[in-house]
């Protein structure tokens, strides 16, 4: 997950995914994980341009907290949005 901080612009593609991910399954975890990804997308942006680090931000102890949050919460709503969209194809083609 380092290119996220090289690249900070590439967070929203897993923001957008999972509010993709919303609209196909309806789960709430979905949703919620999709708008931590916006936010952390954009606090990585106001890293990399020295809004919210002004001193020696090679030391990121944050992300110690922050990427496995992330981590946990994208698997678990990630089989959640399958579960519900495959429950809800399943439903519509009988």
């Amino acid at each position: 997950m380092v290119f996220f901080i090289q690249s900070p612009w590439l967070a929203f593609i897993p923001a957008a995914l999972f509010f993709a991910a919303f609209g196909a399954s309806g789960r709430r975890l979905t949703l919620v994980t999709g708008v931590l990804w916006l936010l952390y997308a954009f606090y990585e942006l106001a890293m990399k341009r020295r809004i919210l680090c002004t001193g020696e931000c090679n030391i990121r102890v944050d992300l110690l907290l922050i990427y496995p949050v992330l981590a946990l919460l994208s698997l678990v709503a990630a089989i959640q949005a399958l579960r519900a969209a495959l429950r809800r194809s399943k439903v519509e083609g009988t």
